[in-house]
């Protein structure tokens, strides 16, 4: 991926509407007890899941919501942190981690994360870029390449039952 001149990089609202904009999505969704704030993904749109990832320093449960694509079984999801330099912590969690849960509108299941490589990051990517045409320039806000993680289902440790068992 080719970094741009941040001079063509196309508009974000300010960080701090980006934060509490997820803020408002992961309240929604504590209210109203998971009934409302997930969907899933349709023709070129993209759709939400809230993942469970065990703490890398506490050990401890957090969850967020994020944006996904399907693969096949496999969850496709971006590890962006609403396009700021550092990498998000959920995927730092993940990487220590892998194993974890993911609520979809259809129920909960346990999946295994890891990073796509090589071909397969190119492939998922692309698919990435035909939903948002804006995607290469929103990277290039990034000092790093944006990680693209695969959500691998069937993968159930103690600690994606613990995960499960949390609600909102």
């Amino acid at each position: 991926m080719s970094v741009r001149n941040r001079a063509n990089t196309p508009w974000l609202p300010p960080r701090w509407f980006i934060r509490l904009a997820w803020s408002v999505h992961r309240g929604l969704y504590r209210v109203c007890h998971g009934r409302v704030g997930l969907w899933r993904p349709r023709a070129n749109r993209w759709g939400t899941l809230r993942l469970t990832t065990t703490g890398r320093r506490t050990g401890q449960q957090h969850s967020v919501i994020l944006g996904y694509v399907e693969d096949g079984p496999n969850l496709v999801t971006l590890a962006m942190n609403g396009w700021g330099a550092a990498e998000p912590a959920w995927w730092l969690n993940l990487q220590a981690h892998p194993d974890v849960t993911v609520d979809l509108v259809d129920g909960q299941r346990p999946v295994r994360g890891r990073a796509a490589t090589g071909d397969e990051r190119s492939r998922l990517w692309a698919r990435w870029c035909e939903i948002d045409t804006n995607l290469d320039g929103f990277a290039a806000r990034r000092p790093s390449e944006t990680a693209v993680v695969v959500l691998e289902p069937g993968f159930g440790t103690s600690d994606a039952g613990s995960a499960a068992r949390e609600r909102p």
